[in-house]
Parts: structure tokens; sequence; C-alpha cells
């Protein structure tokens, strides 16, 4: 797995957030609210542009979003999706290169090096920005980026 070892330090900026939401388990409901999203995805495109894909999501209780950050609170919220200005905040960033299909266990792996070093974890989202488009660069080249928040 291609996966940085060491933290970077970064700074999230404030977000408006378009997602779909759904509790419980990451494994099943990840793919069902990316699956939704991008269902409802067309009537959320008309005149929203400069979009950030990215899931945002809390592990206690299990709370999975998928969704896709905009330039201004868009004037229509499709059915089935919710909108919130994410805050943002300090995090530390860890990077994966390759298939998706890799994120769960890249993402155990960077909780992991986050506890080992002793890193202080404040409550808020955990990230996964996912930086260019499967649909335009092979799957062994998807950067995603694992952001944990940090005091």
């Amino acid at each position: 797995m291609n996966l940085t070892q060491t933290p970077e330090p970064v700074e999230w900026p404030e977000t408006h957030y378009v997602f779909v939401e759904r509790e419980g388990p990451f494994q099943p409901n990840a793919q069902q609210a990316w699956m939704e999203f991008h269902r409802l995805l067309p009537e959320l495109n008309a005149g929203n542009t400069g979009r950030v894909f990215c899931s945002l999501y809390a592990m206690n209780p299990p709370v999975y979003r998928a969704g896709v950050g905009v330039p201004e609170k868009p004037a229509v919220v499709p059915m089935g999706m919710r909108y919130e200005l994410f805050a943002g905040g300090r995090y530390v960033k860890f990077t994966v290169v390759g298939s998706y299909m890799q994120l769960p266990q890249a993402s155990g792996k960077v909780w992991d090096a986050v506890h080992a070093q002793g890193l202080a974890v404040r409550a808020g989202w955990a990230i996964e920005h996912y930086c260019n488009n499967p649909r335009d660069v092979p799957e062994a080249e998807l950067i995603t980026e694992i952001l944990v928040p940090v005091e």
C-alpha cells in the first residue's frame, strides 16, 4: 500500500458541504451513501462548479457522510441530501495513492499511527478527500488524503 507514514499538519477551510448521511457500520453504509449521492448529484449540479469530493465520518457513534464541497450554499438542496456549513479546523493528513478499495485498510493504519504517535485527537469529523477523479486517471494513480482532527 502506498501510504505516507508521517502526518502532515494542515488546516481544512470552512466548507459549504452537501451530502448524504448514513449511520451505522462503515462498510455497508459508505457504499450505500455514495450510490445515493451519485444518484442525486445531477440535481445538485445545476449551477454548481468547483466541487471538492470528500467524505466526513465519525467513529462513535459511526456516521458516514458522502458529499461534496461547493463554493456557496446551494439555492436548492435535492431531496435526500443535506447541507451544512462545515467549520473545518486543524488536522493531520496522510496520503494514499491507489485504488479506493484499499481505503478501509489505509484508514485503520492511519488511526493506528495517530494513536502510536500520541497525537491529541479532538472531537470532530475525520475527512477522506478524493483529490482526483477515477474517470480521469487510472485506478493506480488515485490520490486520497485521510485527515484526522487534532488539537
